[in-house]
């Protein structure tokens, strides 16, 4: 492969890790569990940004179930985050020869 070649891959590359760096900010998605009983909000960081339990779980008084509802919720979300990235990935760089389908270290 040729130095110039190279260079303008590494140029694309670095806009396209610019591009994903903004849209990671502007990533909200919204899982729940137990029929609605536990709803979370996380944001492309795979940070917590809303916690939400219905009145009616607390008053089984089943702290097992509550904990349960809550992890599958937050793993749902996580899920969810990353099937997002994912698709932006490959939107951004389904026209990047060479990049395209690349697994990025530390992204999913």
């Amino acid at each position: 492969m040729e130095v110039k070649a190279l260079q303008q891959m590494l140029s694309q590359f670095r806009q396209v890790q610019e591009k994903l760096e903004k849209q990671l900010d502007e990533i909200s998605v919204e899982a729940s569990a137990g029929g609605g009983m536990v709803t979370v909000k996380m944001n492309g960081q795979k940070q917590l940004t809303e916690v939400r339990v219905e009145p009616d779980v607390f008053k089984s008084k089943d702290q097992e179930m509550l904990q349960e509802l809550i992890l599958a919720a937050v793993n749902e979300a996580a899920r969810r985050v990353d099937e997002e990235l994912s698709k932006q990935v490959k939107d951004l760089t389904g026209g990047l020869p060479g990049i395209a389908g690349m697994k990025i270290p530390g992204m999913f």
